[in-house]
């Protein structure tokens, strides 16, 4: 059963401020976490945070754009991707 990865409202905000290039590595990695669930090592700067909540960098250089989700529901296998931006504002 593969994972549903949703988004907040904010992150949505957020996405539709990203470049083009940006954008597409971020379905990128959301396509990942639906075949393979939210932990994503094969992703660069990947890092599990406190309370079931990971990030991973989409972007290097500067900016460097991020993405931090969390995992809702295991029985459900729901992902919910809380922030996409810079590093500087990123909720960590």
């Amino acid at each position: 059963m593969p994972w549903v990865v949703n988004m907040t409202r904010s992150a949505q905000k957020q996405k539709a401020k990203l470049s083009k290039p940006v954008r597409q590595i971020l379905y990128a990695l959301i396509d990942d976490i639906e075949a393979g669930g939210p932990v994503r090592g094969d992703w660069p700067n990947y890092g599990k945070l406190t309370g079931g909540r990971h990030h991973c960098h989409l972007k290097k250089g500067n900016p460097t754009y991020v993405a931090v989700w969390e995992e809702c529901d295991k029985k459900v296998k729901l992902v919910e991707v809380t922030y996409v931006g810079t590093h500087e504002k990123a909720p960590y």
